[in-house]
C-alpha cells in the first residue's frame, strides 16, 4: 500500500505555534526597532516638528513613539512583559495610521508600514510571547 501524503491542514504541535511567535516577535521587534532608534538618533532635529496628533506637544509624543517604537519592541523581541509591551505599540501605531496617515493606505505619505506592524503586535497582545521568550521561561510551572 502506498503511503499517505503529508496534510497540509493537520494542526499544529505546540512546538510550532512557540517556534512561529519566535519569528513572529523577533521580526516585527527587531524591525520596527529599527524604525525607534532612528527616532533616537535624530532626536534633536525629530523634536521640533515631530507630529502631534492628540495636541500634547511634539515633545511629549515624540518620547511616547520611542517608548514604543525603541523600547517596547525590544521588550516584544525577548518576550518580557510581552502583551503589556506590545499593548503600547498598538495604541502607538493605532494612532500612527489614524492620525497621522488618515487610514491611507495608498500614495505618499501612506500609512501601510504602520498597519503592517499594527496587525503583528495586535497578534502577539492576543497571544502572549510563546514558550520561547523570557515571559516563558519565568511563568513556565
Amino acid at each position: 500500500m502506498p503511503a499517505k501524503p503529508p496534510r497540509i491542514n493537520k494542526p499544529l504541535s505546540t512546538g510550532s505555534i512557540d517556534l512561529a511567535l519566535l519569528i513572529l516577535r523577533l521580526w516585527g521587534g527587531l524591525l520596527l526597532f529599527l524604525h525607534g532608534y532612528a527616532k533616537v538618533a535624530h532626536f534633536s532635529q525629530m523634536s521640533a516638528h515631530f507630529p502631534n496628533p492628540i495636541h500634547i506637544g511634539s515633545l511629549p509624543t515624540l518620547l511616547f513613539a520611542i517608548l514604543s517604537d525603541a523600547i517596547c519592541s525590544l521588550l516584544v523581541a525577548i518576550g518580557l512583559g510581552t502583551r503589556y509591551a506590545a499593548l503600547i505599540v498598538v495604541i502607538n501605531l493605532g494612532a500612527a495610521f489614524t492620525l497621522v496617515h488618515h487610514m491611507k493606505l495608498v500614495g505618499q505619505g501612506n500609512g501601510e508600514l504602520p498597519l503592517l506592524f499594527f496587525g503583528i503586535f495586535l497578534a502577539l497582545v492576543i497571544t502572549g510571547a510563546g514558550r520561547y521568550s523570557v515571559d516563558g521561561a519565568i511563568f513556565r510551572r
